[in-house]
């Protein structure tokens, strides 16, 4: 059976409103960053671009495992017809822990943030700590709509906070605001309002049941957590690093941003069966089915390099040119430079990959172990004495390279010498 057919068998059903809805809220990823890069000024969209890379590397990093808990938490519980309220409210009580230990040190601070990375502008501040507020409600509400099966309302989350973030900022746009808070506020806004009109499947779902106890839920979650933070810092260090490093090359901030999001277009596509994926190597897992375990690693790797390459291309040929057009970026960046951001896009697609073996192989620590890994020789090769541009883009790969080669090693001794468990 190809990966094809393997993943088409491990959807469940409504998953395809996941898709569209993963869809659209990629589409208002570019829509929203052209919109203020054709409207904000360099120095703006740069605080602005400081702003979107730490809400999606530290808010997802935090946020997103919380979710997966609380999937696979209600899953099993509905599997033996159990209620699933205990654990809603658990998961809030822990997501909103997670948020205060954000949120303090970031209020706290709030002037020496805004000054090292905002211009002073403590307003921006105000919104990030805004954007974390709406991931943490938005994350509990989607693991308990995943767990039960409501994939309708779970893709129409997904796309209404999509849609809300095209109008929102497009109206920014067309009204000539220029104020990095109001594109910064849309963060806040489009996610709380889709949560609000999809909030009615939670309750209706969330049903008394027996207790939930704190160590089903955090058993794991360090790990997660840590792992997926560092695959995001990874992920999206560069403009933070190039901010810190020249605070005052607020053209290249902008446009590394723009040049990572056009860079990183086959995470979307990849993104789409990443799911589907860890749910086939759990079967084969399951089933002790070693060789069909390796197929399917060998095959879903195969594909995701063939599409991070088929990106890269696209990314060298097209991205100098759709800066400026596009995004309004500053017209700084060209080939070499994607060329170099692409290559680390698709070597960061393959450790997911990866990754998604080693969970599915009890590697849980090996995964974190190479993250780790990954992240130390990122920041020496950000330390080093290159050109300030050509260093953060090769940390970038370097780190990608280092994760997936860590993996790779540790894949191979567990699934060479033992059977894979699941």
């Amino acid at each position: 059976m190809s990966l094809l057919d393997r993943i088409t068998t491990a959807l469940p059903q409504g998953t395809a409103f996941v898709g569209a809805g993963t869809a659209v809220l990629g589409v208002a990823s570019y829509v929203h960053l052209a919109a203020a890069g054709h409207t904000l000024a360099v120095d703006d969209m740069a605080s602005f671009s400081v702003l979107w890379t730490v809400v999606f590397s530290i808010g997802l990093g935090l946020f997103f495992p919380v979710e997966q808990e609380i999937t696979r938490i209600v899953a099993a519980r509905v599997v033996h017809g159990d209620g699933v309220l205990p654990v809603l409210r658990r998961g809030a009580a822990l997501s909103a822990s997670l948020l205060a230990l954000v949120l303090v040190p970031l209020l706290a601070a709030s002037g020496w943030i805004a000054d090292l990375f905002f211009h002073g502008d403590t307003g921006l501040v105000y919104s990030l700590a805004g954007a974390f507020t709406a991931l943490a409600v938005a994350y509990v509400t989607r693991g308990i709509l995943a767990g039960l099966g409501r994939f309708q309302a779970y893709g129409m989350q997904l796309g209404l906070d999509g849609v809300l973030r095209i109008v929102l900022s497009g109206a920014l746009a067309v009204a000539g605001v220029t104020s990095p808070f109001a594109f910064a506020a849309v963060l806040t806004v489009a996610p709380l309002l889709a949560v609000l009109a999809t909030i009615k499947p939670v309750f209706q779902g969330a049903r008394p049941g027996s207790q939930a106890h704190w160590r089903e839920l955090i058993e794991h979650l360090g790990l997660l957590v840590g792992s997926t933070l560092l695959a995001q810092l990874l992920v999206n260090i560069a403009v933070i690093s190039t901010k810190l490093i020249s605070t005052n090359d607020d053209a290249l901030v902008a446009a590394l941003l723009s040049a990572l999001v056009l860079a990183r277009v086959p995470l979307f596509v990849f993104g789409a069966f990443q799911v589907s994926l860890l749910a086939g190597l759990s079967s084969a897992a399951a089933e002790g089915d070693t060789q069909g375990y390796r197929r399917l690693l060998l095959r879903a790797a195969s594909i995701t390099a063939g599409l991070g390459v088929a990106g890269g291309l696209g990314a060298v040929a097209l991205g100098p040119a759709m800066l400026p057009t596009v995004f309004g970026a500053p017209d700084v960046l060209g080939a070499t430079d994607f060329a170099w951001l692409s290559a680390g896009t698709t070597l960061y697609m393959l450790a997911m990959v990866l990754g998604q073996a080693l969970l599915t192989s009890n590697g849980a620590r090996l995964q974190l172990l190479s993250w780790v890994v990954g992240t130390a020789v990122l920041i020496g090769v950000t330390l080093s004495p290159l050109d300030l541009r050509t260093r953060v883009e090769v940390a970038y790969t370097a780190g990608s390279l280092t994760v997936a080669t860590c993996m790779s090693l540790a894949i191979r001794a567990r699934v060479s010498y033992r059977p894979v468990r699941s």
